[in-house]
């Protein structure tokens, strides 16, 4: 076997592909492996560890839902392409991986053992998950597997056909799943444009979020803005977010996939309002009462207070306005005329009538609960 492996990683480093490695949990042995064969410098750009939650939302960005998740080893690997592209600019021949396991430590683990992997590409996101048999392997077997899975998903990448077996037990099988992407959703990821839209290309009035999912709420918030508006409501969803991991293809296609033909959408890489007015000048925005809550928050503003009028000034000289809708936020409801706003925010807001619209649900809630399946895609 280790022959073979020595063979695959050869084979590895004769492709033109480039890759950072990205590992929290295990898998480590295969950055080894990559760099005990010569030639390694024509494929690993980088690779890190980044093992405590610390280390971890630094490189992704933000906190994540659940560190040993699919979702987690995506946005891994969405952060060691992008990081990829920094450390060797235009170049196409790019590669990210991430791997995030839970695997035998030295305090018993009440939940599985289980690896989750990712492959970022520019056209590609790929996954790759198990759920390993407890009790049937020591702490070195079950990072061999996962070291495993981690040179094939290198060689995925690198388009090498042979793969390192890895030795499954009864019970144990690999949950596979890839996305490729149509052509404006690659140059929205790259950065090379900052809008595309599905659909009507409306901008007048325009509902962001992250629908994450997509819940009752959201549609009546739909219905009510467009009848109180008079212009159809086109959805805006960000693939980038201050405090969050960025949207990798899998997630892009799962939450539009949420929205039948007929509704307008709009991925953007506008993580603030103040970009959105940019793209959308003149549109009404639909936003719930915590959401204007935090245009106003000078903590997203770095807690400049200065930035943040300004901020709220070119919103109001682009001609946006907001629709808001009030929320409960745990405490009891929230309206409009409750907020402490500046009043160039103010004056630009329009509140939703409280007998037209109260809906308590939330798409955090929902995750929570499981109502939100982590890895499925259906329209």
């Amino acid at each position: 076997m280790a022959e073979f492996i020595q063979k695959l990683v050869a084979e590895i480093h004769e492709s033109p592909k480039k890759v950072v490695l990205a590992l929290s949990g295990g898998g480590s042995m295969a950055i080894g492996r990559l760099l005990g064969v010569e030639g390694a410098t024509r494929t690993v750009l980088e690779a890190i560890a980044p093992y405590s939650n610390q280390a971890m939302i630094a490189w992704l960005g933000g906190r994540p839902d659940q560190f040993c998740s699919s979702r987690s080893a995506r946005a891994m690997a969405v952060a060691a392409f992008h990081r990829a592209r920094r450390l060797d600019p235009g170049k196409t021949c790019l590669a990210g991986i991430g791997c995030t396991a839970s695997l035998i430590s030295d305090r018993p683990k009440k939940g599985p053992h289980r690896a989750h992997l990712a492959l970022q590409t520019a056209s590609l996101t790929a996954t790759w998950s198990i759920q390993l048999e407890k009790g049937r392997r020591s702490r070195a077997e079950e990072e061999e597997l996962v070291s495993r899975m981690v040179l094939n998903a290198v060689a995925t990448a690198c388009h090498v056909e042979s793969q390192l077996d890895l030795d499954l037990v009864e019970g144990e099988q690999i949950d596979h799943s890839h996305t490729d992407a149509p052509g404006p959703w690659q140059e929205l990821f790259l950065g090379n444009v900052d809008s595309v839209a599905t659909g009507d290309r409306t901008t007048e009035a325009i509902f962001p979020g992250a629908f994450n999912p997509m819940h009752v709420g959201h549609r009546r918030m739909l219905q009510i803005g467009q009848a109180m508006l008079d212009v159809p409501v086109a959805v805006e969803i960000s693939i980038v977010n201050v405090d969050k991991p960025p949207l990798d293809y899998f997630e892009i296609e799962r939450r539009v996939a949420q929205f039948d033909a007929q509704q307008p959408v709009w991925l953007t890489r506008a993580s603030t309002f103040e970009q959105k007015s940019q793209l959308f000048p003149g549109a009404t925005f639909v936003v719930g009462v915590d959401t204007l809550r935090r245009i106003a928050d000078a903590r997203y503003y770095c807690d400049d207070q200065a930035a943040c009028r300004a901020a709220v000034a070119r919103i109001a000289e682009r001609g946006c306005r907001f629709l808001v809708f009030d929320r409960n936020m745990g405490t009891g409801l929230i309206r409009l005329s409750d907020l402490d706003l500046p009043e160039p925010l103010r004056s630009i807001c329009q509140e939703v009538p409280a007998d037209q619209f109260r809906e308590d649900i939330s798409s955090t809630e929902i995750r929570k609960s499981g109502g939100w399946p982590k890895n499925s895609v259906g329209r």
